[in-house]
């Protein structure tokens, strides 16, 4: 089986929206992204820190879903990163309340033995340099690198971003992240500046409006899926982004029409993620029905026109 290598935050975060609130509760990109990619037939691992409030059964819940959890280190008399945001109405603006970094503002990852080798390495949205430090302790050169990144990076450690963006093949930010690194309003105009600086594979989220691929002068567009429920969208991105890298991890094949399939996987599987508060969704749900609506989006998508 290939194997997938998970690097972000493992943390609680309290969540308010127009249809509710909750107190801490468990969340982090690392665990989105890995509760996404274990809905494919490969080995993926977390490279993670929390601290020795976080419960067992948030762990045990991740090695029930097969992943590998030997990389998240567990610090003595330490606090677990903590969010907390506040929803607008439309649900595509928020207020953050409180970040508390607490056993993050130390983090220093280290990779397991056995995942330095991984096939692919899943690069959460975290600082720069703990990104790049990843790279650095991988002994075999992975297949494909992929980043997630936001405008809190670009505002205060951009060069550190600059060179770890050079290190991946593919970098995934949402629309208003592109036009801030690259400078440019046009989507298209910023995809190619962003190639320019090192990946060879840009996406651009665009929440509720689907997501973009580029790659050159190709561009693929995958709508999301119009849902009659959205409560919580926290966590959505990182669950696109364990659908995608998870599908890559499994297919072997890093080609752009299989991209496409990828971002389609993707957006499947972060259309369930926001009909419940935090992982609730994704905690329950089966492949089974992860079919089932991957066959509403072949119906969304398809068609046939003379031309």
């Amino acid at each position: 089986m290939n194997k997938l290598l998970i690097v972000g935050t493992v943390a609680f975060d309290a969540i308010e929206t127009p249809f509710g609130k909750t107190d801490k509760i468990l969340g982090g990109a690392a665990t989105y992204i890995g509760l996404s990619a274990s809905f494919f037939n490969l080995q993926s691992a977390i490279v993670s820190v929390v601290g020795d409030d976080f419960p067992q059964e948030h762990l045990d819940l991740l090695t029930s879903k097969n992943i590998d959890i030997s990389g998240i280190e567990i610090v003595k008399g330490g606090k677990t990163f903590f969010w907390s945001g506040l929803y607008h109405n439309d649900l595509n603006s928020r207020d953050t309340l409180a970040t508390e970094l607490n056993v993050l503002a130390d983090f220093q990852p280290k990779v397991p033995q056995n995942y330095k080798d991984a096939d692919v390495v899943m690069l959460g949205n975290l600082h720069p340099l703990v990104q790049s430090s990843v790279l650095d302790q991988m002994e075999k050169k992975p297949k494909l690198v992929v980043l997630d990144t936001m405008n809190f990076w670009m505002d205060c450690a951009l060069p550190e971003l600059l060179d770890v963006i050079k290190r991946v093949d593919v970098i995934t930010i949402n629309d208003e992240e592109a036009r801030q690194l690259s400078g440019e309003y046009s989507l298209v105009k910023a995809a190619s500046k962003i190639q320019d600086m090192g990946p060879k594979y840009v996406v651009i989220k665009k929440g509720e409006h689907g997501a973009l691929l580029f790659h050159n002068r190709e561009v693929f567009f995958a709508p999301a899926l119009p849902l009659e429920e959205v409560f919580d969208p926290t966590g959505a991105g990182d669950t696109f982004a364990g659908g995608f890298s998870g599908f890559i991890a499994q297919s072997e094949n890093i080609s752009f029409a299989n991209m496409k399939n990828a971002i389609i996987y993707g957006s499947n599987l972060a259309s369930f993620c926001v009909e419940k508060f935090g992982t609730e969704r994704m905690e329950t749900l089966s492949k089974a029905e992860v079919a089932i609506r991957l066959q509403q989006f072949k119906s969304l998508t398809q068609f046939d026109i003379e031309i």
